[in-house]
């Protein structure tokens, strides 16, 4: 049995290595803002004809640095030690409301102008926009609109009132780079007579060598895409082996699979984290092969969330999978990762600062923590299979004789199930009186689920669904549960669906296999797929159960 299951291992990681070597694939680290290409009509804000069509006025103030009273990092990581004295600037000028009817009025010809005072220096321009009912003969009703400024040197922009600040943030409202465009979306369905306050704090650059010169406007538009025009989507064929007329009631008639990014290593362990007040949903995933976890937003970027996630050791180059893998959050919207090559379970707190949840069982170190995900009280399970460390099984890092599903609650580590060679995804039913694992072992493709007891032990375990006679060569991989009970699992051939009472209602298959999946955006209704080198999405007929956060970010 390990024999042969180390032999699948290596197969899967074959696959996945595929695509670094054989293929020269490029991760692509950061994509372009999107949307990008050409737009369908634009409106130059460096123009009177621009500004009139829009209804605005820009406005300016140059911006002075202060001395104020603060306080040193205390205990908590926070300004709360020592009282100190730092920098500040005023006027802080990004507030929606924020009264500019003072500042000087510049025509938007003279955005060129070179303005403040040279060297370290700051400014602020301002304007409010009104979307017209047409740009030239396009209709801008429904279409996405995005603000593109180019700041010689830096900028950051403010979109009624918001800065929305988060981990791998490049570009948008935030410093791209030297000179570089930001490009804010400011709607995605707009209407006419929709208005949006832009506040622009300008920097001259670089920052550590203030150069004599001064900050002013290179461009400024608005650009407007036609409907389904904006982003890097792009449709994706997609099959749907109908197995059950209860599929009808999940998967729409006509199912549409998008592919939103591509060029990965192998992507692993997605997690949707939900919009707040000031910052849109997006979707955190692992690519264990490249050591990164990425983050992809709805207008199509990807940039690096978090580099060497899950290994920093002399080693590296041995092993084939080291990054990260499973990603879920905590109540608090705390990111909770397992780290492959590190063989821990880890949080990173608001701080920035990482806590070790798990990394030993009886003074022996993990394997190679894979799929996590939290109960509603808070205790968190896991699975830990050997499939990160270089030799699988037959490694000699490898420290504990079976690979356990575990549970940690109230600060105490249980060995809850070493039942499977492979345990692997893991997920509860909606009223948490179930617990499912899959297991990637080619000799045993089933789903187990066991019953669930308030202290974290499991009991009862049973098959409940075995596709080991299943043609094709994939075990089974991650699962996620909807908010009906159903299991969508990745098992041979594609994304299986089965019913809470263990019937194959239908598999959908996309172009790339997938491994693991999210439900995501803000009705739970689209399932993010991660498929070997691709990232997807499908939209369903039912919302799924996703990770609890009373406390957005």
């Amino acid at each position: 049995m390990k024999k042969a299951l180390a032999t699948l291992a290596v197969t899967f990681l074959a696959l996945s290595l595929d695509a670094v070597g054989l293929h020269a694939q490029v991760v692509p680290a950061i994509t372009p803002d999107a949307p990008a290409g050409r737009p369908a009509a634009l409106i130059n804000l460096a123009t009177p004809e621009g500004v009139t069509l829009v209804k605005g006025q820009w406005r300016y103030s140059d911006t002075k640095i202060i001395e104020v009273d603060h306080r040193s990092p205390g205990p908590d990581l926070r300004a709360s030690g020592p009282p100190n004295r730092t920098y500040d600037i005023t006027p802080h000028a990004g507030a929606a409301d924020f009264d500019d009817s003072q500042w000087q009025v510049i025509e938007p010809v003279g955005l060129e102008t070179r303005r403040s005072t040279g060297r370290l220096c700051f400014n602020w321009y301002r304007i409010k926009i009104t979307l017209p009912e047409k740009v030239a003969a396009f209709q801008v009703a429904g279409s996405a609109v995005v603000f593109e400024l180019i700041v010689d040197d830096y900028a950051e922009v403010w979109v009624n009132g918001k800065l929305p600040t988060v981990l791998g943030q490049t570009g948008g409202p935030l410093i791209k780079g030297f000179n570089a465009p930001n490009r804010v979306v400011l709607t995605r369905d707009a209407r006419p007579g929709q208005q949006f306050q832009l506040a622009v704090f300008g920097a001259n650059g670089p920052l550590s060598n203030p150069p004599g010169n001064f900050i002013w406007i290179r461009s400024a538009t608005l650009d407007f895409y036609k409907p389904g025009q904006a982003g890097n989507i792009q449709r994706a064929e997609v099959k749907v082996d109908r197995r059950d007329a209860g599929l009808d009631a999940i998967v729409p008639a006509e199912p549409v699979l998008e592919k939103v990014a591509g060029g990965f290593l192998f992507t692993e362990g997605p997690v949707w984290v939900r919009a707040t007040p000031n910052s849109e949903g997006y979707l955190l995933f692992s690519d264990p092969n490249a050591n990164t976890i990425y983050r992809w937003t709805p207008d199509g970027q990807v940039s690096v969330y978090r580099a060497k996630s899950g290994y920093t050791g002399f080693d590296i180059g041995e092993y084939g999978q080291p990054g990260s893998n499973g990603l879920t959050l905590d109540k608090e919207g705390r990111l909770t990762i397992n780290e492959h090559g590190n063989r821990r379970v880890v949080r990173q707190e608001r701080t920035g600062f990482i806590t070790v949840l798990a990394d030993r069982y009886e003074g022996k170190r993990l394997n190679s923590p894979n799929d996590l995900v939290y109960r509603s009280d808070g205790a968190l399970y896991f699975t830990d299979p050997p499939f990160g460390l270089p030799k699988f099984f037959e490694d000699s890092r490898k420290e504990l004789p079976f690979s356990g599903v575990y549970c940690l609650i109230n600060g105490k580590l249980l060995l809850v199930s070493k039942d499977l060679e492979g345990p692997n995804g893991l997920a509860f039913s909606p009223d948490e009186k179930y617990f499912y694992v899959t297991n990637w072992d080619p000799k045993k493709k089933v789903v187990m689920r066991y019953e669930v007891h308030a202290d974290g032990t499991l009991s009862n375990g049973k098959v409940f669904f075995d596709m080991t006679s299943a043609a094709g060569e994939d075990a089974l991989d991650g699962m996620k549960v909807d908010q009906k009970g159903d299991l969508y699992v990745s098992g041979p051939g594609g994304l299986w669906i089965l019913s809470p009472e263990g019937k194959h209602l239908g598999t959908i298959i996309g172009p790339e296999h997938p491994h693991n999946m999210a439900w995501g955006d803000d009705d739970g209704k689209t399932l993010y797929l991660c498929a070997r080198t691709g990232l997807y999405r499908i939209r369903l007929n039912i919302a799924g159960i996703r990770p609890s956060q009373n406390h957005l970010r």
